[in-house]
């Protein structure tokens, strides 16, 4: 009858649930309003859920995905603190490493921001868009990247406002506990001056084959090598 046999209640109260991991008898829980708290969350007994330990940082992750046993990648937008009320103004996407090992502290190990205000990931609402692999320390995110012309705000860039989109294609970074983000490179599927609203074009998914990354948009597959992202050849679906 579905009856509840153990439940938590008043955790990060007035803040918005952005994203959960559920790993064995651990649940990760990331809330936002103003700063994001990684929560880490004992689920060994059923009927008495508890809280072992949180993080507060700047940002919040709206997805997560296990590194390992004990590290989790963080998929989710930067901010800035709100001078004139109890909130935060996102800004561009931001992508974390944390270390869960001590529960009772999680840490944030690494941490990578792409554009300003007005960049944005499918990741955020679609975690098929999202490539990991750890044995080849991958991590291929695709990514509409907002950039703001700070010529325009002579007396400094206001957290609230937006940058112009420049840019639509694939992140491809190289992940390590040792490293942390490395970006080695980005693929586009736009033509050199075409306009970056040209839907069709914009990056939706990767995939590799042995030593190939492919991504896919509506209208291209492009084939690049994974050692040093080189284009190896490209299919028109149009």
């Amino acid at each position: 009858n579905l009856s509840i046999v153990g439940k938590l209640e008043n955790l990060a109260s007035g803040e918005t649930l952005h994203s959960a991991r559920f790993m064995g008898e651990r649940c990760y829980l990331v809330t936002f309003k103003k700063t994001d708290p990684l929560f880490v969350i004992d689920l060994s007994q059923p009927t008495s859920p508890s809280i072992l330990g949180e993080l507060k940082i700047p940002g919040y992750s709206d997805y997560l995905h296990p590194y390992d046993e004990t590290h989790l990648i963080g998929v989710g937008k930067h901010t800035v603190e709100a001078d004139e009320g109890d909130f935060a103004w996102y800004q561009g996407v931001k992508i974390s490493l944390f270390d869960v090992s001590d529960v009772t502290n999680p840490k944030q190990m690494a941490n990578y921001t792409i554009g300003d205000r007005g960049t944005d990931s499918p990741i955020l609402s679609d975690h098929k868009a999202f490539l990991f692999d750890k044995s080849k320390a991958l991590l291929v995110i695709p990514v509409l990247v907002a950039e703001i012309d700070e010529s325009q705000y002579p007396s400094g860039v206001p957290p609230y406002a937006y940058g112009n989109a420049v840019w639509q294609g694939a992140y491809v970074f190289s992940i390590s506990l040792e490293e942390g983000f490395v970006l080695k490179g980005r693929i586009t599927h736009l033509e050199s001056g075409e306009n970056v609203y040209n839907y069709s074009h914009w990056v939706k998914r990767s995939l590799y084959i042995e030593n190939v990354l492919y991504t896919v948009s509506d209208k291209k597959i492009k084939m690049n090598s994974l050692e040093d992202l080189a284009l190896i050849n490209e299919i028109d679906l149009s």
